[in-house]
């Protein structure tokens, strides 16, 4: 054992591996749109709506020159001050020309230091942040339900896929007693940890109030009662709320400013009506119950904008007629598992290789036949 670990020890070339890692990174056949993707999402990140609409009455020979200052300038006043003054001083250094010993180029090594340990507190900061999310990442998925819960009568699939590291879609699963269960997806406006943050809150209200609350429109009052008062200004989310009985074919909805559920009934695809409005959005909001009737072999479908709104390389939407048609040339006898997965192949496919913009979830009630 002892031998082969000296071996080991003795194989291991930094140089080697260098290359080697770099080498890996050359042969990625997608190298190209990933270069396109970074600068593009550096492009969306540091530069403003005013500066977007002057790019777009530049010529490219123009933008060529205008778009690196712009994005140097932008980064340069993100950082903290301490670290723009060591960036001042390392380029000061790095283009200081020495006028005794032209062939000595201590200042200019040092500047260059000056420049890298600033990028390398940089990624320090984004490696922490990285952890960060990511740890809040398995915390929200410890919170999701299963995605095929049993439930008598019925059958359930319910997903959920963040663009970033944590989201802000809700999908979850309650168990209300006796043959009584409510399924629940929600759009929590905005991206990134602070969606994250309202969401989680959004769920534990949810599982709070609905056990005890008399009918789907007082629901819908509460939740934003509550909503209004405990998030930020300007903060809004939107839910659908499935509330369905294992020995009924009846499913009750309560929609909060929601892309309407598709109804999939004997073959015929339908969209329901248009719910209240978000949820935070006024405090004088009304909410009213809507009920769907599904027989065997029926089933309604949930899902977040992620889905219609999923953009490929060209900027083009997914889109509501996609997802019609699709559903639309649905089998009687798919099941939810097959159904979603059949709509998010669709969507991968359609995005390609362009990155997700927005979290995406959906959630399929059927009857069972």
């Amino acid at each position: 054992m002892k031998n082969r670990k000296n071996k080991k020890h003795q194989n291991f070339n930094p140089v080697q591996d260098l290359f080697e890692v770099l080498r890996d990174d050359l042969s990625r056949t997608d190298l190209v749109q990933s270069v396109k993707r970074e600068i593009g999402e550096l492009k969306e990140f540091m530069l403003d709506e005013g500066r977007k609409r002057e790019l777009e009455s530049m010529n490219t020979g123009r933008q060529l020159f205008v778009v690196p200052w712009w994005l140097l300038k932008g980064m340069f006043y993100k950082l903290v001050p301490v670290r723009r003054l060591l960036v001042v001083a390392g380029v000061a250094l790095f283009l200081w020309t020495p006028q005794q010993n032209p062939g000595e180029h201590q200042m200019q090594i040092a500047g260059a230091v000056l420049i890298l340990l600033v990028l390398m507190l940089e990624l320090k900061d984004k490696l922490l942040a990285h952890e960060e999310l990511a740890a809040g990442r398995v915390v929200q998925q410890a919170l999701m339900p299963e995605r095929t819960p049993a439930v008598p009568g019925w059958d359930l699939w319910i997903f959920t896929r963040s663009a970033n590291e944590v989201g802000g879609d809700l999908v979850d699963f309650i168990r209300l007693g006796g043959n009584r269960f409510g399924a629940v997806l929600g759009d929590v406006a905005g991206k990134g940890l602070s969606a994250a943050l309202l969401m989680a809150k959004l769920q534990a209200t949810i599982q709070a109030l609905v056990p005890d609350s008399p009918s789907l429109s007082r629901l819908g009052q509460n939740l934003n009662r509550v909503f209004c008062r405990d998030c930020l200004p300007k903060s809004f989310a939107s839910i659908a709320y499935l509330d369905f009985q294992s020995g009924s074919g009846t499913v009750r909805v309560l929609n909060a400013g929601h892309i309407p559920p598709i109804v999939f009934k004997r073959g015929r695809v339908s969209e329901m009506a248009k719910g209240g409005a978000a949820l935070g959005m006024t405090h004088r909001a009304t909410y009213h119950e809507q009920r769907v009737s599904l027989g065997p072999g029926d089933f309604v479908l949930v899902y977040s904008d992620g889905v219609v709104e999923a953009r490929n390389g060209q900027g083009d939407f997914f889109g509501d007629h996609r997802l019609f048609d699709l559903v639309k040339g649905m089998p009687q006898q798919i099941s939810p598992e097959k159904a979603g997965e059949k709509i998010l192949a669709s969507v991968d496919r359609f995005i390609g290789s362009a990155k997700a913009y927005d979290d995406l979830s959906v959630v399929i009630l059927k009857r069972k036949e």
